[in-house]
């Protein structure tokens, strides 16, 4: 047996409740899991109740986690005017030269932005981005001219959310080295966010189920009625 199964045996075995609970109660069986040699992602599992073929029930969102996402951010900003993105705390900054980076395969950054004006430039890479969850939109906040406002968001802990062709979605609620107390406020805003992101005169149930996991535990089933 590997390490990992044996880690996550143990995990299991020390599960004092897999019925669905509060937040508070799964952040704290989360740290009762033995934890991996690295600090591990906690993340929000999300199973909706749309139709995933409905554009008009595609669901995508951001939240802003009040204790950051513990992970330090590779911000790509697409705009005319490199020096001032740069400035503003971007990794990453430019146009042409960047849009064909992109079309040659790189991809060595976790969200990009865009200035309004540079979107002429940028569709001509949706069909790299979008797949990835990386093309700037405007509903997701990423299409600005107020650059400096958008990445000291991004860096300090904004997230952003899709549903896949399953009608699923994951959001990153922080690290297992958080304390409860941080965990349990940063998951608490990705439910509120979730809720807000239910698409205009959607009927029905929203959410099926919801989980909370770390990159190496089992998951612990949330109370749905959180988000209902």
């Amino acid at each position: 047996m590997n390490t990992r199964s044996k880690r996550y045996k143990n995990s299991v075995e020390k599960l004092t409740d897999n019925e669905p609970q509060s937040i508070d109660s799964a952040v704290q069986q989360l740290n009762n899991f033995q934890s991996a040699k690295f600090d591990e992602t906690v993340e929000l599992s999300v199973s909706l109740g749309v139709d995933p073929k409905q554009t008009s029930q595609a669901v995508r969102g951001k939240v802003n986690l009040p204790h950051g996402s513990g992970k330090d951010v590779k911000v790509l900003v697409f705009t005319e005017n490199a020096e001032e993105a740069t400035a503003a705390g971007a990794d990453f900054a430019g146009l042409d030269e960047l849009v064909k980076k992109v079309k040659d395969g790189w991809l060595d950054f976790d969200v990009a932005l865009s200035t309004t004006s540079a979107m002429k430039v940028v569709r001509s890479v949706a069909r790299v981005l979008g797949p990835r969850g990386l093309m700037p939109t405007p509903k997701a906040g990423t299409v600005t001219d107020d650059l400096s406002s958008a990445i000291k968001e991004v860096k300090a802990g904004r997230v952003e959310f899709k549903m896949d062709k399953t009608g699923a979605m994951a959001v990153v609620v922080g690290k297992k080295s958080f304390s409860d107390e941080q965990l349990a406020d940063n998951t608490k805003a990705a439910i509120e966010a979730v809720k807000e992101s239910r698409p205009d005169g959607f009927k029905g149930k929203f959410v099926k189920s919801v989980h909370l996991s770390c990159t190496m535990s089992p998951s612990l089933p949330l109370d749905t009625t959180l988000l209902n």
